[in-house]
């Protein structure tokens, strides 16, 4: 669950929520349009991989060799609960973050 300006901005809501797995035990197919976005520390970057057609975002790359997917994309919506909260000096003062959430991280 990440609250930062960047995530509000990319996915117009207050926070942005992904499942992440290790690249090796992805498989991507399709089309995509990848854009390049930098934290709000301008330390870090990651590409973020667009749906050509409608726009959504599919997945993105982090620096970790991870490949996260927003979890709307899995249109579940018995998706197990977030555990980690980022950027919570971002994070919208009427935004509750579940009990569920183990780390946090301002």
């Amino acid at each position: 669950m990440c609250h930062c300006l960047a995530c509000q901005r990319r996915t117009g809501s207050a926070f942005a929520i992904q499942a992440r797995f290790p690249q090796e035990q992805v498989r991507i197919q399709g089309r995509h349009t990848d854009f390049l976005r930098v934290s709000d520390e301008e330390d870090r970057a990651a590409v973020f991989s667009f749906c050509p057609d409608c726009g959504a975002t599919v997945f993105y790359r982090t620096e970790g060799d991870q490949i996260a997917v927003p979890i709307g994309a899995f249109a579940e919506p018995s998706f197990p609960p977030p555990r980690v909260s980022v950027w919570e000096v971002r994070r919208h003062p009427w935004v509750v973050v579940p009990e569920s959430v183990a780390e946090h991280y301002e």
